[in-house]
């Protein structure tokens, strides 16, 4: 029998697991933490120390940790069907009814969806839909795809080339870089001072238009945008910059994909922030993360009816659409989806993120004042906290003064977990957060960021 037990667990980890983002400075003495159990707003560790989630594992615990009517769904489904291959005319019923709630609650029609397996993998599938689209459409030279630098799309080999955090590139081998591009993000703090929100907002539409004008607006595909931009540092773009690239993207005959993979099941306080939030109509949108809060790994590519129209004839007599995934519209993750939105709409919790996520806001203004704080921005539960050596010049920390990591530490000590990503602390707790939590949240980050 396997010994299992959190000192077992964590020198095997330390042995044998290549984690995401493994800073190896210091994981081969240090190791992983590791956590033992989960309910509700917390997580618990090896060694019984109970903290407050403040991002949601990642971006994605919707509902709140260990949710029993979660488990219980799950279960049932195992027992009535696990898995059954997928491909070709097979399908199972889970996968059908959350294909049909998805085009009942996507914007405008986007009413067919291709499944996954995640966010990477999810937008991986978009870039092929689109080159597959284009192709039968009888427009084979129309493949150059626009993202934005900042920006974040996954970690498998073309999610990669698309996101624009080029830092995560460092040492690895590049892919698609001949139809891969970026243009500026959308970064409010980092707009000269003498330019207007509205002038700023022009600015980038023009870069768009005279990126896709060298280009060649024949070769140019799609745009590839987060409503807000997550890992990147919540960026929120200039008001009617995304109704503003859209119309681009139509007056040239491009798609414009939505990357709704963090923003989408209730972390605006919507289903989907395209439409509702941001006034566009995406010609494909990508989900994940919420869509099960976590609780089983799914992605969701969606597609208008005209892209489907096209890409649904035949290539030749006997052609088939050749692309799938083994784990395609898994029972359980379907399931789990579908109970997952379920717990949203009769725990009313799109309007209760909506309401927690103006005082969370709110809340974390406060931290404005402080010596090392450049900037607060967000929207709804996504938050990013700026830190900085010198305010008034914006001057960043060095390197060797890790002063997001120390946040992140003295956050752990008094039972928080934030996310540093590089200097910038990154909140994004579970939409069943309360009033307490909230004050306990920038509580905990004042006295954090004041012992930098």
């Amino acid at each position: 029998m396997i010994k299992r037990d959190a000192n077992s667990a964590w020198a095997k980890d330390k042995a044998h697991v290549l984690h995401p983002y493994t800073d190896f400075s210091s994981f081969k003495d240090e190791g992983s933490q590791v956590i033992t159990g989960a309910k509700g707003m917390y997580v618990t560790d090896s060694d019984g120390k109970r903290l407050l989630d403040a991002i949601a594992g990642l971006w994605c615990v919707n509902i709140g940790h260990g949710r029993r009517e979660m488990a219980d769904a799950i279960s049932d489904q195992v027992m009535k069907m696990q898995y059954y291959n997928p491909f070709g005319h097979s399908t199972n019923e889970p996968a059908a009814e959350l294909g049909a709630w998805l085009a009942a609650h996507a914007p405008g029609d986007l009413n067919h969806v291709y499944y996954t397996t995640g966010g990477s993998t999810a937008n991986d599938a978009a870039i092929r839909l689109v080159h597959y689209y284009f192709t039968m459409k009888g427009q084979p030279r129309k493949k150059k795809i626009i993202s934005r630098n900042d920006a974040y799309h996954g970690a498998t080999y073309v999610a990669a080339e698309l996101t624009g955090i080029h830092a995560t590139k460092m040492s690895f081998d590049k892919v698609g870089e001949h139809f891969i591009h970026h243009v500026s993000a959308a970064n409010m703090y980092v707009k000269p001072d003498d330019m207007s929100e509205e002038a700023y907002c022009e600015f980038l539409v023009k870069e768009f238009e005279d990126r896709i004008e060298q280009l060649g607006p024949d070769n140019v595909a799609a745009f590839i945008a987060e409503p807000v931009m997550g890992a990147g540092g919540v960026l929120i773009a200039p008001a009617g910059y995304h109704r503003r690239m859209w119309e681009v993207c139509k007056r040239n005959d491009m798609l414009y994909i939505a990357d709704e993979v963090v923003t989408a099941f209730g972390r605006l306080g919507h289903w989907f922030a395209s439409d509702e939030v941001f006034d566009y109509q995406p010609d494909i949108l990508v989900c994940a993360k919420g869509i099960t809060s976590g609780y089983v790994p799914l992605g969701a590519t969606m597609i208008s009816d005209e892209i489907y129209e096209v890409i649904s004839r035949p290539q030749c007599e006997g052609g088939v659409f050749s692309m799938g995934l083994t784990y395609f519209g898994h029972p359980l993750a379907c399931r789990a989806a579908l109970t997952n939105v379920d717990i949203i709409e009769r725990e009313g919790l799109l309007n209760h993120a909506r309401k927690m996520g103006q005082k969370f806001q709110s809340a974390a203004q406060r931290l404005k004042a402080l010596d090392h704080v450049g900037d607060v921005r967000g929207l709804g539960l996504m938050l990013a906290i700026d830190l900085v050596e010198d305010k008034a010049s914006k001057r960043a920390f060095s390197t060797s003064k890790q002063a997001g990591a120390r946040v992140f530490k003295s956050c752990v000590d008094e039972n928080l977990i934030v996310r540093p990503v590089g200097d910038k602390i990154v909140l994004s707790p579970p939409l069943v957060i309360n009033d307490d939590e909230i004050k306990t949240i920038f509580s905990v980050l004042e006295i954090a960021i004041r012992a930098i």
